[in-house]
């Protein structure tokens, strides 16, 4: 989502060939309205596995095409999934000294943090919003750029300072990163009361961002080390963390219910938490909220666009693992875990075709061989938590664990439309950033929030000369319930996207007073891009089922809806499987691109011995 470095989610499409009346729009030249994806033909024209802006040199890895016709092999330890969290945490434990294997059902790496290439543009799947990434070394405390700065590794930024929320009333506000013009802008817009309620906000915050600040997530491990990993941080911030503990632990809204009155305000904060963790206040974890308000408060300039796209950081993320001696293959569905003596032992990867004969007909072996890789030391499953289980036997692990794991909520799925745009006349001051709010009174209803973002405002380079990209998407409200059962490339299944996609322009052609015409997902587009559609050359929609397809994400969900409210607890990195540890969104520190990289970190920390442990964190000046 857009203030998630995160967040949010997110595919690989594949782009039709045909085109579709439904959904072109005028002076279109290339329009689908099936998901963008690429050719596996067209793979070699992505730039997903190098940067034109690297600053940190590493050795050529070996052909990847060389290393995925042999696929068996032994190592220390192999991660499921080469997302945000698996990267982070395969290239910190190669950085430990151990052999690595990353494998990656996709042909592109990177989850939902990927980035692809269609018609000469350039299309970020999933995040595009990031803070602190730019830092210099030793200040940030964006657990991303912490991991990046223990690689070695840098990513060239460019630095702003706001985005723009468009609101029912039609107003267009700039939020800026900066903590007198957010109050400014409360002002505003609710006038002095509302002030004076945020202030009394942010008075009750600060005790709580000094504790959310004391104690990092590169501090944190999964087993008795921590009592030395947490003692280079004992004093009185430390106690002071432990007094309000459960505050941080626990819902925003019982933060901000004791100081916020006013409707619109209360609206605006669980705004703010829905594009960070996909849910209100009350179901948000206050220690996730008062950390962001902390990082955004203190100072103009300090969000970031990665240059060349997100794919940029994942680049980076995969120099720093091959140059410490890891290994990534693509293309490697995992089957299952395998489990020997009751412990994870390596993985099984999917039968692949055979390799056709000289005379050009298949072997008579209607599979190929399984090829199993050995993980001495363990397997991380960087998989949702409902993929890491259907990779396991049934039986494994405890009945209560299994239960709770499988029965985990689930928040909801993405539309996603991706355009290239003819860019003559576009105002070079235009934001990158837009989120678009149709209705105050249900934010979580399909179709309400809206995201864009134009990021050739920062990178020209992501589209052909005098074109721009825009990437457009519901908030993580889009019911998988509307795509269920439907089977990719049927004729329903196009017909629905078509009827969808034509609603989208249909919002772009006119601005309908009607609050639920107005919570089109073009409609967005169009109040501040007002002729979107004659601009547009390219428009891909991706949906549910795309993220379900290609991110191997259970339902296509944009990960769990664990409430701060209720009696689950997001789960720590170590499972009860001997063997077994697992990283990613489906744990703590829970949703987005920083909490993602955190668990990545404490994965490999918790792996790692103590004192090579305590030694990252000084290199960390922590």
């Amino acid at each position: 989502m857009l203030l998630t470095t995160n967040c949010t989610q997110q595919r690989q499409l594949r782009l039709a060939t045909t085109h579709t009346s439904a959904c072109r729009p005028r002076r279109v030249r290339v329009c689908a309205t099936a998901e963008p994806h690429h050719r596996p033909g067209r793979v070699a024209t992505t730039k997903a596995f190098t940067t034109e802006r690297p600053t940190a040199s590493s050795p050529p890895p070996r052909s990847r095409q060389e290393q995925e016709k042999n696929r068996s092999h032994e190592t220390d330890y192999v991660v499921i999934g080469s997302g945000i969290g698996g990267l982070c945490c395969g290239a910190l434990l190669a950085r430990y000294g151990y052999k690595v294997t990353v494998v990656e059902s996709h042909y592109l790496p990177g989850g939902a943090a990927h980035s692809f290439q269609v018609g000469g543009y350039t299309f970020d799947a999933g995040p595009s919003f990031h803070m602190g990434l730019a830092d210099p070394p030793g200040s940030s405390r964006n657990p991303l750029a912490q991991v990046l700065e223990l690689l070695g590794e840098r990513v060239e930024c460019k630095r702003y300072s706001q985005w723009v929320l468009h609101d029912p009333e039609g107003r267009r506000t700039p939020i800026v990163a900066d903590r007198a013009d957010y109050t400014d802008m409360i002002g505003r817009i609710a006038g002095p009361a509302a002030v004076a309620e945020w202030r009394r906000l942010e008075a009750a915050m600060a005790p709580l961002q000094r504790g959310a600040a004391t104690f990092p997530a590169a501090a944190i491990r999964s087993d008795p080390g921590m009592l030395l990993t947490a003692a280079r941080f004992f004093g009185p911030q430390l106690l002071l963390t432990g007094l309000v503990a459960n505050q941080l632990t626990g819902p925003f809204s019982a933060v901000v219910d004791k100081h916020i009155k006013d409707p619109w305000l209360k609206s605006m904060l669980d705004l703010e938490c829905f594009v960070l963790s996909g849910m209100l206040a009350k179901d948000t974890l206050a220690a996730e909220m008062v950390f962001m308000f902390m990082e955004r408060g203190e100072g103009r300039n300090r969000i970031d666009y990665p240059m060349g796209g997100s794919e940029a950081i994942i680049a980076a993320l995969i120099r720093g693992l091959e140059k410490n001696g890891g290994r990534l293959l693509l293309r490697s569905h995992v089957d299952h875990i395998v489990m020997e003596g009751g412990r994870a032992t390596g993985v099984a990867l999917r039968r692949r075709s055979p390799a056709p004969t000289p005379n050009g007909s298949s072997s008579s072996s209607s599979e190929g061989p399984l090829e199993v890789i050995r993980a001495r030391k363990g397997v991380v499953s960087n998989a949702s938590v409902w993929d890491t289980h259907k990779l396991l036997a049934p039986g494994v692990g405890p009945k209560e664990w299994r239960l709770e794991s499988v029965t985990t909520p689930q928040a909801a799925s993405f539309l996603h439309m991706h355009l290239g745009i003819d860019a003559a006349g576009l105002s070079p001051d235009l934001d990158c950033h837009h989120l678009v709010v149709n209705d105050w009174s249900d934010l979580e209803a399909p179709l309400n929030v809206c995201i864009a973002s134009i990021p050739t405002q920062f990178d020209p380079a992501l589209a052909p000369p005098g074109k721009a990209v825009v990437h457009a998407y519901t908030a993580g409200n889009e019911p998988y319930s509307v795509w269920e059962g439907l089977k990719r490339g049927s004729k329903e299944y196009e017909d629905l996207k078509q009827e969808r996609s034509q609603t989208l322009w249909k919002a772009l052609e006119r601005f309908d007073p009607d609050i639920r015409e107005r919570t089109e997902l073009c409609m967005a587009l169009e109040r501040f891009i007002p002729d979107v559609r004659e601009r547009t050359e390219l428009c891909m929609v991706g949906t549910p089922l795309t993220h379900e397809r290609f991110l191997r994400r259970h339902r296509g969900s944009y990960g769990p809806a664990i409430s701060a409210s209720g009696k689950r607890t997001w789960p720590g990195t170590a499972t009860p499987v001997p063997g077994l540890t697992v990283c990613g969104d489906s744990c703590m520190p829970g949703i987005g691109v920083p909490a993602a990289a955190a668990s990545g970190m404490m994965a490999a920390n918790s792996l790692a011995p103590v004192w090579d442990h305590l030694k990252v964190l000084e290199e960390l000046s922590l």
